[in-house]
């Protein structure tokens, strides 16, 4: 698994090969110079133990002047390569999970959890950043900080190196100990401000509710009890930080002392000169922070690692709804003729079909009406029609062609299919409504609104079509939304309109007048997908699904008229009415 690891860290390199190179030489350079500094040092005043010169003095401190200076924008170039290198995978990395998280179906993101998905493309992703950039630069930094800081330092003497280095593996240990403390206290530090964050966002979308049932206590309390969870996660992090780095200071700190109680016996047996132990001593502490970061560096190395497969796992999940590999073209113009062979719906983890051998046509221009019990399968249809849910070839057709056999964005442009909840995005009423096409001036804007019926609410609003409708719609009521949904559906003048049940919300006379509307301004075929039958009864034939399998079609005045499933339910209906009129 770990050489699978490192071929994977690889890949995401490989496109940026030079920029990682060039900061390959760069950190090379870095450390030479590191390493030539302190010898210099060493010559320096090891010279001055022969007698004082000002100008020598000044010439030998201006060129490890120049050293050091040098050393500090190489080491700035050579960051800014690497974390650079880190920072581009993250933002293509991102994109490339954006762009594939939009060819999934619909389904999988609620199977899968959106909290999920977000996880995987924000944390993951940063994590996989760190990984290129940060675990990359420290790891490489500290192979060469010790392959020339380490022959330098045993030149001038082997034993003092070995005793100067002998606590550093203590050091290491100290750092992974606390470090996967460090990383988990983080982990929850931020889970713990994710929820924080999540009961914010989840009060201020349902505040409404909150003032109707009086719970304003209620919900001061589950914050007040996060927030402290959130307090004593960040505490317990602080905490482990200072006790973390006095540690390494003080191991440091034994590591010098001891250098320097060895050290001054061989300056007095004459065995060691005062620049060579100068020189010890600032390799010692140069080698003190690689060290020290070593344990976090691999800690963030296997983080990056784990994230870096949730990434990949995420990447090769293939859409079970996506083109074909040989597209067919619908007919132009396009007709409108739907026509279902044997259709049969199963969804992942049901034990039945919600659709089962489920046949009929739907003729170019025809009104129908889909009708049936809660639960039956016709969101399950009107979803099929448009290719939300996955249906096997052969068995959906529109206008002779296999719904299988077409391009999907071909598809959509052809069936425009509005949901009971339909989605609005947080802009104005005009880009909502020309969403599906966002070029539409607004004469046609104006157009759609006026089929939908919602041109005398528009005209009723301050700033008119300029509205913001909020998140979600929210300042719209569940009419307004729905219309709304309805009129951006319209504005593609799709052939073939599928409403599931995207009436629900408007009166009878309000969507009898759209749908009358809709098939004057344009021949279109038009499923209609409704709990409500008294419009059900104008359309031109009405299919009734039982337990996703078509009982009855016809007529309303032939079906209200045979006892069966629909006469069931037009009189349950009409008993409902009168109860609400009696009431």
């Amino acid at each position: 698994m770990a050489a699978f690891r490192l071929d994977l860290i690889g890949r995401y390199l490989r496109p940026h090969r030079r920029t990682v190179l060039l900061g390959a030489v760069a950190l090379v350079i870095v450390n030479m110079l590191s390493v030539t500094i302190p010898l210099e040092v060493r010559r320096v005043i090891d010279d001055l133990q022969d007698g004082f010169a000002i100008d020598d003095v000044l010439r030998q401190a201006g060129w490890i002047v120049l050293l050091a200076t040098s050393m500090g924008v190489v080491r700035l170039i050579s960051r800014q390569l690497v974390f650079g290198v880190g920072r581009q995978v993250e933002v293509e990395l991102r994109q490339q999970l954006f762009d594939h998280m939009l060819v999934q179906e619909p389904g999988w993101v609620q199977e899968t959890g959106s909290g999920e998905v977000i996880s995987r493309a924000t944390s993951d992703v940063e994590n996989v950043r760190r990984l290129l950039g940060f675990a990359v630069l420290s790891l490489t930094n500290t192979g060469l900080a010790y392959a020339f800081t380490l022959p330098a330092m045993l030149a001038i003497d082997p034993g003092l190196t070995v005793a100067a280095i002998a606590l550093y593996p203590v050091m290491l240990g100290t750092v992974r100990l606390f470090g996967g403390r460090m990383m988990r206290q983080q982990r929850r530090q931020q889970e713990q401000l994710a929820g924080l964050s999540e009961l914010i966002q989840e009060d201020l979308s349902g505040i409404g509710a909150i003032k109707i049932y009086g719970q304003e206590a209620k919900e001061q309390k589950a914050f007040e009890e996060r927030n402290q969870n959130y307090r004593d996660a960040a505490i317990r992090l602080a905490r482990t930080r200072s006790t973390l780095f006095p540690l390494l200071e003080g191991i440091s700190s034994i590591s010098l002392l001891l250098l320097l109680a060895l050290g001054s016996g061989q300056l007095a047996a004459g065995t060691l000169s005062i620049g060579g132990l100068v020189a010890l001593i600032l390799y010692v502490e140069r080698l003190v922070f690689p060290t020290a970061l070593l344990g976090f560096t691999l800690n963030t190395f296997q983080t990056g690692q784990v994230s870096l497969e949730r990434v990949e796992e995420l990447l090769k999940r293939q859409p079970r709804i996506a083109d074909p590999r040989t597209p067919a073209s619908l007919p132009h113009p396009l007709q409108g003729r739907i026509e279902a062979r044997g259709l049969a719906v199963r969804y992942e983890g049901s034990n039945h079909d919600t659709l089962s051998d489920l046949s009929f046509t739907i003729e170019p221009g025809e009104l129908v009406a889909v009708v049936g019990p809660v639960g039956c399968g016709k969101t399950t249809l009107a979803r099929a029609l448009g290719r939300m849910v996955d249906v096997e070839a052969g068995q959906l057709f529109l206008d002779g062609c296999d719904l299988t056999q077409v391009r999907l964005s071909d598809l959509r442009q052809q069936v425009a299919l509005v949901p009971q909840e339909g989605y609005l995005f947080t802009s104005t009423l005009a880009d909502n409504l020309r969403y599906g096409d966002p070029d539409a001036d607004d004469a046609r804007v104006e157009a759609a609104a006026d089929q939908a019926r919602l041109l005398d609410d528009v005209r009723g609003f301050p700033d008119g079509f300029k509205t913001l409708v909020g998140e979600r719609g929210i300042t719209l009521s569940g009419g307004q939304r729905q219309r709304t949904a309805l009129g951006r559906a319209l504005l593609m003048t799709a052939p073939v309109l599928v409403l599931d049940d995207a009436l629900a919300s408007v009166d009878n006379n309000t969507a009898a007048a759209i749908l009358a509307s809709i098939r004057n301004q344009r021949q279109r075929t038009i499923v209609m997908i409704s709990h409500q039958l008294s419009a059900a009864a104008a359309c031109d034939r009405i299919l009734v699904i039982e337990q996703g399998t078509l009982v009855q079609q016809g007529h309303h005045n032939d079906l209200v008229n045979i006892d069966g499933p629909y006469k069931r339910l037009w009189e349950r209906e009409q008993a409902s009415e009168r109860l609400e009129a009696v009431a």
